[in-house]
């Protein structure tokens, strides 16, 4: 559980460097939008590529630019 979370956080780091959005956000929103993009994309685009603690990394990076796009999106004003 502990693994998942950090590399949740790694996950969601890349995403906010991709981004741009990563200066913004805190430590545990990073975890947050790693752990709810490695859902929504390992749904959007499969179970592919190298893994770490269950998670498939490209998908799961491409996952979390899509949630941290579509929450900075309605969140921004």
């Amino acid at each position: 559980m502990l693994w998942s979370l950090i590399v949740g956080a790694v996950i969601g780091m890349i995403a906010g460097s991709i981004t741009n959005r990563g200066h913004k956000m805190g430590c545990f929103t990073n975890s947050l939008a790693g752990l709810v993009g490695s859902a929504v994309g390992q749904a959007l685009f499969g179970f592919w590529g190298p893994s770490l603690a269950g998670m498939a990394l490209l998908p799961s990076i491409a996952g979390a630019v899509v949630v941290i796009a579509v929450v900075s999106f309605f969140l921004e004003k």
